[in-house]
Parts: C-alpha cells; structure tokens; sequence
C-alpha cells in the first residue's frame, strides 16, 4: 500500500443509487475531515467522464474508467439490476480477478456480491447479499458460506454486505479498518448517522 489509500467505487448503468452514494459519503467524509494520511476516493466508470444512469435515474460521472484507473487499494462494487449484465461479462469478472491477485481488498454492496462469487472469489469464503438474492448468491456458487443475517462481513481481502442501506455500515467498518476506531466514530458523528444494531464478522 502506498502512502496515500486510493479507494474506487465503481459505476455502472443501472446501479442501485445508495450502493453508490451511501458509501461515498462515508469514504468521502471520513477523507476530507478525518483521515490522518490522505485518501484519495475515485469513481469508476467504463471510461474517464462516461455517464452511467443509476437504477432510479440519478447520473453519475465517472473519473476515470477501469482499463485507465491508478492501482486501488479497496474497490467498492455496488448492487442493482446492472449486476445481472455484469455476471455474465467476463471483461469485467477478469478485471476483478487481476484486482483481486494485485491485492486490491473487494468490496460489495448489495447484489454486487453475486458478481464477485460468478468470478470465483467467494469460493469457500463467508459472505452476504441482500436478503432478497441470498439464494442466487449459493446458485452461482454452492460453496460460499452464506452469513444471512449480518450487515456485513469482514474476510480479509473481500468484504461484503448485505442490502442497499447495509453499505453505509460497510463504509464506517473500512474507516475503522484503516483509519480505526476514533476516526469511524468521528465519521458517524459527522454524518449523524446511528448505526443499527448487527454485527458484521
């Protein structure tokens, strides 16, 4: 890891808006107001400046694209509808395996968990969805090991969460993860936001 902690969120057309945005408020605060040592936080798109149109309408703008981003040390992967094109793109499943053997940490939002287990990096491993898509997540891969009830799970170098909202619990635990506990708590305080009761692992 470098001295600066380069985190992308990435953008795709019909991606649920909260995956994104949730998160990114999170990251986004926790770099602008707390972090001790800077972190740089990056959209990722298809290509620098395209515009994808999330799930609800809302368009986003993407910094940089995925064949022209720096090397990232976390990449958040978003839900929603998109991911059911990205499941079957093995582009994009490629892109993850090559980020996950540079030793990117992974991590979901949502139904992007599913992307994740259809490019074989759940394999064997602890992970959530959202409780809707808890059944695809074992049809794409049988031997992932499904933690139904947590907002998110901690398995190192992949971390996964479970429904849209779960995202921003996710966020607030990588802000614990690299920048620790005081600087998590400063966050919430920041964005008055209460986190729910659950334990991730």
């Amino acid at each position: 890891m470098t001295d600066t902690l380069t985190i992308g969120v990435l953008l795709f057309d019909d991606v649920e808006e909260l995956d994104v945005v949730g998160p990114w408020e999170v990251l986004g605060f926790w770099a602008s107001h707390i972090a001790s040592s800077p972190v740089q936080l990056l959209a990722v798109g298809p290509d620098a400046g395209a515009v994808v149109v999330c799930s609800k309408g809302l368009r986003l703008v993407a910094d940089c694209g995925t064949n022209t981003a720096p090397p990232l040390d976390v990449l958040v992967h978003p839900g929603g509808n998109g991911t059911r094109t990205l499941v079957r793109d093995e582009g994009h499943l490629h892109w993850l395996r090559s980020l996950h053997e540079r030793g990117t940490v992974l991590a979901s939002v949502c139904t992007g968990s599913l992307v994740l287990a259809a490019a074989g990096l759940l394999a064997g491993r602890p992970a959530t969805t959202h409780q809707h898509y808890l059944d695809k997540l074992t049809t794409i891969d049988g031997t992932v090991d499904v933690r139904a009830w947590e907002r998110y799970v901690d398995d190192g170098d992949i971390v996964s969460s479970a429904g849209v909202s779960a995202g921003i619990d996710m966020a607030l635990h990588l802000v614990t993860r690299f920048g620790g506990a005081e600087a998590s708590a400063a966050t919430c305080a920041g964005i008055q936001y209460e986190a729910p009761a659950g334990k991730g692992v």
